[in-house]
């Protein structure tokens, strides 16, 4: 019997190794003349995105401004509503429940956005701003709530006084780790850190890598973690996606991504990271022109308006997503048999 609960252990613990999976998740906008007008077109902001996330890893998201990073974050926690595509927390799909179980889901899912400036409300205090969501989901007793939230704040760099100050009275970094508090307090599974360090300073930038890093060791969080910069994703992530135009061109380990990049986009994203030695000579990769729109997106592959490697069929054929190495996908002619 005992041996029984063993397997069945192993079992439930091997299905559960995924906390998060997304399949073809697409978020289109509407274009509209004015408020009355008819629909004239749509921005394919994600434009089919499959992706997974095993439990207590980080994932890194890169590509350039606009390529729908952002926008995949924010649908995957139900912020704005998909077009299409399911995402499922846990085993189940997040668009498929009720709303007494959405408010449930929304302390096993949270964000840390941006902008630190903007992100919290300059006229509450940040024991309100971190302990507001403490107290609206009932996470501990009242007689308790003070204690917690000092606990919160302790591991996250804030002393216990800084409770009755205001954002203002903060610097970048100092409001940043407020913002992770306030994702903290709630006791989440799953954090979307969408560029949480890019507008801080570099030394900065360095102290918050390092506390989200050590809080994923001591609470077993999983991240998925939104940037463009390629050092930060390499130095902290486990797997990364890299997007172009709300696609997800190439996917796989850290170690794959960075040793062995497939994709010309890819290629051109690692060309362009700084090496720090005057001596080593850079193989630069350029990219010809700008960043199509996605309202009106390319036909074919949608890279080919800006690749050297372009062939006839990527002007008018869809490359479908290939496995070059295990765990390793790219969506590229170029490895189409």
């Amino acid at each position: 019997m005992e041996d029984k609960n063993k397997v069945n252990q192993v079992s439930e613990d091997s299905q559960s190794d995924y906390i998060l999976e997304v399949r073809d998740l697409k978020k289109y906008f509407p274009i509209k003349t004015n408020v009355f007008a008819k629909q004239k077109g749509e921005v394919k902001a994600v434009d089919g995105v499959s992706f997974k996330i095993k439990r207590g890893t980080t994932m890194g998201l890169v590509g350039e401004s606009g390529c729908g990073k952002s926008t995949v974050g924010r649908t995957i926690l139900r912020l704005i509503e998909k077009t299409d595509g399911e995402v499922l927390f846990n085993g189940k799909d997040i668009f498929d429940i009720n709303k007494k179980d959405l408010r449930k889901l929304r302390t096993d899912m949270q964000i840390i956005f941006q902008d630190p400036y903007s992100s919290l409300s300059p006229r509450l205090p940040i024991g309100e701003i971190i302990g507001e969501a403490v107290r609206e989901h009932n996470i501990v007793p009242p007689e308790e709530y003070e204690d917690y939230i000092d606990d919160i704040m302790a591991a996250c760099g804030l002393q216990p006084y800084h409770k009755d100050r205001y954002p203002h009275e903060f610097s970048g970094g100092q409001r940043q780790r407020i913002c992770i508090a306030r994702a903290l307090a709630v006791n989440p599974q799953f954090i979307v850190c969408d560029e949480p360090v890019s507008a801080l300073d570099v030394s900065i930038q360095a102290q918050i890598i390092n506390l989200l890093s050590d809080l994923q060791k001591s609470r077993n969080l999983t991240y998925l973690f939104i940037s463009h910069d390629l050092s930060v994703v390499e130095h902290i992530s486990d797997t990364v996606g890299v997007m172009y135009l709300g696609n997800l061109v190439e996917y796989g380990k850290k170690e794959d991504i960075f040793r062995n990049p497939a994709h010309p986009y890819t290629q051109a994203l690692l060309s362009a990271v700084p090496v720090p030695d005057p001596d080593v000579k850079m193989n630069r990769i350029i990219l010809e022109g700008s960043i199509p729109s996605p309202a009106n997106p390319p036909s074919g592959c949608k890279f080919h308006t800006r690749c050297s490697k372009c062939m006839e069929c990527c002007r008018t054929q869809v490359p479908e997503v290939k496995e070059i190495e295990e765990g390793h996908f790219v969506q590229c002619h170029l490895y189409n048999d």
